[in-house]
């Protein structure tokens, strides 16, 4: 990369906080706080690239395409955090939603930052995306070349790209579609992307995941009605949902999941239209599997 790691403003030093090594535990504690509370700020302004980028991806994965996330060091991770809970938060299959760190899943535990250097191996890490899919790379520099040689990959693929970034004007936002530039300017510990940095691409993702899940009808208001109530909080957390869309009392509620198979919007239909699981199953399947559609199919 032709970019200077030294003139990225991730990398600059925060004069504030020169002597940070001297103060008192509870002010470095005050002032990182501080510096986390300007991150939302930063968010804020780039919402409307957000939001677009979110739209794209949406209305691929409505026609049966992947979101895959791409990073290296603290993005990979968090890539793989936000991927990782799809499946239970919103009934998304395991490669519905993935995540891609650069060294494998091994770097989760354990740093191999010098994964971040092979572009080669990120565009290989890509090798099966298609048109119907879209690949967001996540560096906080904009520059990691394992990301930008797999968003340049999958662009060269047909798929839509996205870079998400905390500096202007990186590699990664030039390769991708969409462009999310959130700039935090300098950590409190130089360089130390994991904190305010990470915190932002943090952020993104969550808004990026669900809101997604919302526009393809995986969730019902604001209730997540495609989750997996694989523990016994998800179980209550199910109940009480059917309980609140419906107006039922939590032991019916309770009841009902259970006949459904602990399916919860074929519990909702269920209880709404009178009807047993099998029928329920097949209006919701006649309804693109949308709730709201299925509590008003003729």
């Amino acid at each position: 990369m032709t970019q200077s790691l030294g003139g990225l403003v991730t990398e600059q030093s925060d004069p504030r906080h020169r002597r940070i090594d001297e103060l008192p535990t509870e002010e470095i504690a005050r002032r990182m706080n501080a510096a986390d509370a300007t991150v939302p700020g930063a968010v804020a302004r780039v919402i409307p690239q957000i939001s677009a980028a979110i739209d794209a991806i949406a209305a691929r994965m409505s026609r049966g395409g992947r979101l895959i996330y791409v990073g290296a060091g603290t993005s990979g991770r968090l890539a793989v955090l936000d991927a990782s809970e799809c499946p239970p938060t919103f009934g998304t299959s395991p490669d519905q939603v993935c995540g891609i760190i650069a060294g494998g899943e091994k770097a989760l535990v354990r740093s191999v930052e010098g994964a971040e250097d092979d572009a080669e191996a990120g565009a290989r890490a890509v090798a099966g995306v298609g048109p119907l899919d879209s690949v967001v790379g996540i560096s906080a520099s904009g520059r990691a070349p394992y990301v930008v040689g797999a968003v340049t990959e999958a662009a060269r693929r047909g798929a839509l790209t996205v870079g998400l970034s905390c500096n202007t004007g990186g590699p990664l936002s030039a390769a991708a579609d969409h462009a999310i530039e959130v700039v935090v300017g300098p950590e409190v510990i130089t360089g130390s992307t994991r904190l305010k940095a990470g915190t932002a691409q943090k952020l993104v993702l969550n808004m990026m995941s669900t809101i997604t899940m919302v526009r393809s009808g995986r969730t019902y208001g604001n209730h997540m009605v495609e989750m997996s109530p694989t523990n016994s909080k998800l179980a209550d957390r199910a109940a009480r949902i059917v309980s609140d869309i419906t107006g039922t009392g939590l032991h019916e509620a309770r009841t009902v999941l259970e006949a459904a198979g602990l399916e919860l919007k074929t519990a909702v239909v269920m209880i709404e239209r009178a009807v047993p699981a099998d029928r329920a199953r097949a209006i919701l399947a006649d309804s693109g599997n949308r709730l709201d559609a299925a509590l008003h199919h003729a």
